[in-house]
Formats: structure tokens, sequence, C-alpha cells
């Protein structure tokens, strides 16, 4: 097309709405959706329709939103070195051996040896060594070469002397281990090339020196990779070691000027996901977060990656108790990590900030928002973590008043404790959670890694999804992409399969969360974004799907019947041995971001 169709009518399918649970078609006009119903009726609107599409049976539904991203973490990792399983690597000797033929095809295109090596994905718990590759087995795969090869949770890494050396770190005593107290680590950093924290981050960002021309490809790639998914919406977390501020400010433009008329005009051209951009940035005053503001007025939140604690599989997530598979012995194994806390303890992880830190940075972006509804949110993985951040929720509510706390509509990401205290806390202060289902299927279970950390009977409790859907609290779906897929069928798979039944929710209830749930975390529910009936904006998605059905015994078994419900808008058969549903054709407000009909 030389212009982009103001209007489009799909017909001769089915429609996922529960404006009207049997339809078959639906007119979108100028962005919005016109008309929905059945397909005889349709008939007669075809002429006033720019274009029509035969949908041929396929399914219609409100597209995705993905309310935790890193955009430009996915596309450095799909630009490195590959070590998931779906890279094919199994073992440490997969890992190295992916290394070294990286490092042969950089060099061909820079035997300078001038530019960092990437690599993303390793888990030592999938691997039968049960270890990471070290420093020196990186420095020989990869012949010396500066090397950045993060874990698969993005908190950790392992780099190579050369990188450490650019690094400036040779001499920190965060790397060497003479700044460490008590029995400290198993082995100091320099000798395993693992590093975590403020060391972690000051080498990424000297791993992830771009050229503006590189950011700005891997940008619009990964957002149109996504748009390929069903993918309308994406809540950007960035922070001070993800991407800069002007990146962040490159980023809500692209997104926001692909879906202008003057951009799609252009022959064969795309839009890109809506982009609600968060940026991870502690305030201590209002006049930190107007400041912010005043760079960044584009802000949903000011937030996000601003963490409170680090994560379970590089036992960096603040626990209350210690982490369960620290050796008593560290001189016979191959364990790789701190052992204990400062004071001689055993090893319970890093709580980054205080609850007074938590409650000044609530009460300055309450401040400084006004009337724009700018929200705070905070990363938090572990019990103790999430302790802090109630305690702090309790001193802001004291400082500026529960009402005003509660009119900020703050949010928590990720979430994975929340006991009945905890529970009872985000409810009477309003707060929302951002989390990703992914993390159970994908780390949970009994021999996953939050069991290997944890031990059983706390990785048991992880993510009580039912609790929290019974219970009223607002939940958003996402993926914390690069560290799960942007998959969101899979989110919604895990939510409905949890490995604990009584913490199953029905896939109707889940599909909302990652939908629906998304615009309302983000204070857009009032729009009627996430559904699709009359006059609500037309972010929608088309699937071919082998079956569509209704969970027959929803929240407790993930058993499928084809009968349709009356009121029950029909989904893709999601149980495990189904065929995954294929994304045809994404909308966002009328304008198409991916297109195969």
């Amino acid at each position: 097309m030389s212009h982009p169709a103001r209007s489009i009518l799909y017909r001769n399918g089915v429609v996922h709405s529960a404006a009207d649970p049997f339809a078959e078609a639906i007119l979108v006009d100028d962005g919005v959706v016109a008309w929905i119903g059945a397909d005889d009726t349709a008939a007669g609107l075809a002429a006033r329709a720019d274009r029509v599409i035969d949908l041929d049976g396929a399914l219609v539904t409100p597209g995705f939103v993905d309310a935790h991203a890193h955009v430009l973490e996915t596309g450095l990792s799909t630009d490195s070195v590959d070590l998931t399983p779906a890279g094919g690597v199994h073992s440490l000797a997969d890992a190295l051996a992916a290394l070294h033929q990286g490092a042969r095809k950089l060099a061909a295109a820079d035997p300078s040896g001038e530019q960092v090596l990437l690599a993303f994905g390793w888990d030592e718990q999938a691997w039968p060594e049960r270890r990471a590759f070290t420093r020196a087995e990186l420095d020989a795969a990869c012949d010396g070469r500066p090397v950045y090869a993060a874990r698969v949770d993005v908190h950790s890494a392992v780099i190579s002397t050369a990188l450490a050396d650019r690094a400036g770190i040779e001499r920190d005593p965060a790397w060497t281990g003479t700044g460490l107290s008590g029995s400290g680590w198993s082995d100091a950093p320099v000798d395993t090339g693992l590093v975590t924290a403020d060391l972690h981050h000051a080498v990424r960002d000297v791993a992830h020196a771009l050229s503006p021309e590189r950011r700005t490809r891997l940008y619009r790639e990964t957002l149109a990779a996504w748009a390929a998914r069903g993918i309308v919406s994406v809540h950007e977390m960035s922070g001070e070691h993800l991407d800069t501020r002007a990146g962040l400010a490159e980023l809500h433009a692209l997104s926001t000027t692909s879906v202008t008329a003057d951009a799609l005009a252009e022959p064969g051209a795309l839009g890109l996901p809506h982009l609600a951009a968060y940026r991870g940035e502690l305030c201590a005053t209002a006049d930190d977060a107007r400041a912010l503001l005043t760079e960044l007025p584009f802000l949903t939140g000011i937030g996000g990656d601003l963490n409170v604690d680090g994560s379970i599989g590089s036992r960096t997530a603040a626990m209350r108790s210690p982490y369960s598979d620290l050796p008593s012995d560290p001189s016979s194994g191959s364990f790789a990590g701190a052992l204990t806390n400062p004071d001689g303890s055993p090893w319970t992880g890093n709580l980054y900030l205080t609850a007074d830190q938590i409650a000044n940075h609530l009460v300055a972006v309450q401040t400084a928002r006004g009337t724009t509804g700018v929200q705070a949110a905070f990363h938090v993985i572990g019990d103790r973590a999430m302790d802090e951040t109630v305690l702090g929720l309790q001193i802001a509510a004291q400082l500026s008043g529960e009402s005003t706390l509660r009119a900020g509509h703050h949010r928590i990401e990720h979430a994975l404790f929340v006991d009945a205290v905890t529970l009872a806390a985000l409810l009477v202060h309003g707060i929302g959670l951002s989390v990703q289902p992914a993390f159970e299927s994908s780390f949970g279970g009994a021999k996953g890694v939050y069991a290997s950390r944890l031990g059983a009977m706390r990785a048991g409790s992880i993510m009580p999804f039912a609790d929290l859907a019974q219970a009223g609290v607002p939940l958003a779906f996402g993926s914390d992409t690069p560290v799960t897929p942007a998959d969101p069928w899979q989110g919604v798979r895990a939510a409905t399969s949890h490995e604990d039944p009584d913490q199953r929710i029905s896939a109707g209830a889940a599909f909302r969360a990652h939908t629906r749930g998304g615009w309302r975390l983000a204070g857009l529910d009032h729009t009627g974004a996430g559904q699709l009936r009359v006059g609500a904006p037309a972010h929608l998605a088309v699937w071919r799907a082998e079956h569509l059905g209704v969970q027959a015994a929803p929240g407790r078994l993930s058993s499928w019947s084809e009968e349709a419900r009356a009121g029950t808008p029909l989904l893709p058969d999601l149980s495990p041995d189904a065929v995954e549903p294929e994304c045809l054709h994404t909308l966002r407000d009328g304008a198409v971001l991916h297109d195969t009909f």
C-alpha cells in the first residue's frame, strides 16, 4: 500500500470480545474499534473499508502488553553468543566451544581485538558440571579478547582479563577480594571472573559502549520482533546501567513517530509497539524527580529497575534466611560466590536500598508528579527485600498520608514472595504488581534454580498467582526479556500451570493480566485499551491457532474444552502438547505493526 488504511474490516473469523463473545468480524476506523458483530452483517460494511482482511477462521484478540522489558538488553542478547539451551548449550564444554567459535568469528571482522565479545544466557544449574566457566577458561577459549558473558538473569557475569583491564578494575578491592569481610568469598572475583553488584555494573557499562547507529538498529529490530509476537505495548525498564537517558528518549521517539501518518505513508512501512517508559534512578528529593521529568517529560514512572535487591540465580536477592546451597567446606567443590555477610553470618544476598531510601523516593515522586500521574516502581525479588519495601511504604504513608500514597498507584516488579502480611500491605497501600510467570516455569520446580538456591520449601511459595488474583491486587504480566523470552503465550500458559495447583489461575485471567492488566498498571485503563469493544483503541493481534476453546476447570486444572460457553470469549488451546499460536497480524491504534496477509 502507498498510504496507510484508515479503516480495516476483519471478517470470517473469531473475535475475542467480552462485549460480543460470538463475534466473527470487527471494523477498525481511524484507530478505534467502530463495530463488532456477525459476519453476515460485515458483508454490508465491506464497501466502506479501505481494506478487508479475510481471517479464514483466525482469532482476533486484544494485543499483548509486556509489562516489564529491556529493549536494548534484548537487542544485545540477540547480537551475542547464545549460551542458552536454545542455542545448543547444555554443558560447560558446550559453552566454551560456543565462546571459542564466537571469538573466531569476531576476530575475522575485528582482527585488532578491540571489540568486546558479548555472550548471554549461561545457567550453570542446567549443566552437569554445575559450575560456570572461569576467567582463565574464558581467556583461553577466546584468545585473550575482551569478553562479557552475562548469566541468564543478567545480574552477574563472567568477564575476561582483557575486559577487567579495560574497565580499570584490576586494583578494585571488590575484584581482588581484599575489600571482602568475614570469610568473604569462596574465591575472589579476580580468580573466578564472576562479577556482581556494583562491580558488574561498572564492567557492563564498558562492555555495552555502542555506536549510535548500532543502538538505533537494535531498538528497531527488537521492537519489530516483539510486534511479530502480537505485542502492541511495552513497559520499558530503563536504568543507569542498562541504557542512557538519551537512549530512552530516542526509543520513545521511535515508538511515537513510527505510527504517524507520514511514517506509515512510506511503501512497506510498519509501525512499532507503544512504549510506557520507566527510568530507574533513585530520587532523594522532589527536585531530583522534577529534574528527571524535565529531561524526560514522557516518563510513565520513575523506577522499575530501581533495585531493592538482585536475583536468586546470582545469589544477590535479599533473603530472610541464608542461601541453601552454600558449601560447608568451600575448598571441596566448585562453588563461586559470596559465603558470608559482612558480619560473618551465612550469606543472605544484597540489599541495595533501605526503607528510608524507598520512602524518600516515593515521597519525592509523589511531590513532583503533580497531575502527571508518574508512578514510583521498585525491583523486588527476595522476601527480605519485600520486607524492606513494605516498611518503606509504611514510612511514606506516614510522611505524605495514606490517601496520597494510594493515589500514586505505585508498583512493584517481580514480587516473587508475597505472604499474608505482605499481601495485606499491598492492598492497603494500593500497590500493583508486574510479575513474570515464565520465571516460575523456567526457574521453578523441584529441579529448578530456585529450589537449588533456596530449598524446596521456600521455592514452593514463589509467585502465588491465585492468592494475588483472588485478593484483587492489580496484576500485569511481562517477561523481563531477555531473562525470559518476550513470548506472551508462554506467560499465560505458565500462570495456568503453576507447580502448586492451588496457585494456578484460569487462562482467561492470565490473558487479561497480559493485555488489559498492562494498560491498567500504566494508568491507561480508562482509554479502553486492552479490550475489543466499540470506542476502544484498536490494539489487536490476529492468530492462527489449531484449536480454540475455554478452560474447563479455571484456576486449578489445565484441561480444555472446545465447547463454547455463553459469555466466555475463546482462546487458543494452551495444553502442554498444543501447537503454539502463530501471530499473523498486529495493529496498534489502527497502525499495522506486523502483517502476513
